[in-house]
């Protein structure tokens, strides 16, 4: 990726930037692909071009893309990569205010709804995969009894060991080692509940 760190977004702008059906698609693809052009980003949305490039600038906008070195001689291209290494939205930052709260809660749902729908594409797809990559892939619950620091403490754990197998994996394909690897999806969640 860029070899920035997250950027954590604690103002109000910012998160209703990014939490925006098109926008967080956009970033999501521009994050994955490194770095794109409105009209490369277009044909994977489905969208106009010009739509396209007016979410790209409002999320520049907000630092949270950034123009990129151009990719090609095309000098009419305008390139745009993540301004970060991604995004980290914490309650806390959002808890001051009815309408901070309020903004909080809706771009975590949508959040959560784009990675359902993430989900449900991979499984309608699962069968392309093959047999290798259905065995490797998975789902899991897990239902623990902990206190609220052994979960923060967990949860630090599993972002080390994920931050990790990103980084061999990243400095293996630099390396050359491309063959079998695919774009990989992780999401997990850790929360209380009461029965």
């Amino acid at each position: 990726m860029t070899g920035k760190e997250k950027q954590r977004i604690t103002d109000l702008g910012t998160l209703k930037a990014l939490a925006h059906p098109l926008r967080m698609r956009l970033y999501r693809l521009l994050f994955v692909a490194e770095a794109a052009t409105a009209s490369q980003l277009a044909e994977q949305v489905d969208e106009a071009v010009s739509l396209v490039s007016y979410h790209l600038r409002k999320l520049a906008e907000h630092g949270l893309v950034e123009e990129a070195e151009p990719r090609s001689a095309d000098a009419r291209e305008r390139w745009w990569q993540p301004s970060s290494d991604g995004v980290t939205v914490r309650d806390e930052d959002f808890q001051d205010a009815p309408e901070k709260a309020a903004a909080h809660l809706a771009a975590s749902r949508l959040f959560l709804e784009q990675r359902v729908e993430m989900y449900r594409g991979h499984l309608d797809q699962r069968a392309h995969w093959g047999p290798e990559w259905n065995e490797a892939a998975g789902d899991s619950e897990s239902l623990l009894r902990l206190t609220a620091g052994e979960l923060a403490e967990l949860k630090k754990d599993l972002h080390d060991l994920l931050k990790r197998y990103d980084e061999q994996g990243r400095a293996r394909e630099a390396a050359g080692d491309t063959e079998g690897r695919e774009h990989v999806a992780l999401h997990v969640y850790g929360f209380p509940f009461r029965v």
